[in-house]
């Protein structure tokens, strides 16, 4: 991914609120276009990096039980 995406999409939220991250994240899911996606990742990669082992496991286990239900 290039850099300047990463730089970009934490630019664009960058001090917003819990709701406008939410409203962000979900905006982003239900439009289902695929230009989304990389913006999905960067704001994932910043949770992977600011979580604890704790959340990572849990993370891991919700994505593992939703990947059976696909």
């Amino acid at each position: 991914m290039n850099l300047n995406l990463r730089h970009a999409v934490i630019a664009n939220v960058t001090g917003n609120t819990q709701d406008q991250l939410e409203d962000t994240i979900v905006d982003a899911i239900q439009s289902g276009e695929e230009k989304m996606l990389p913006g999905l990742g960067v704001l994932f990669e910043v949770i992977w990096q600011n979580a604890t082992k704790q959340d990572k496991d849990e993370m891991l286990a919700t994505l593992e039980q939703g990947l059976k239900k696909q």
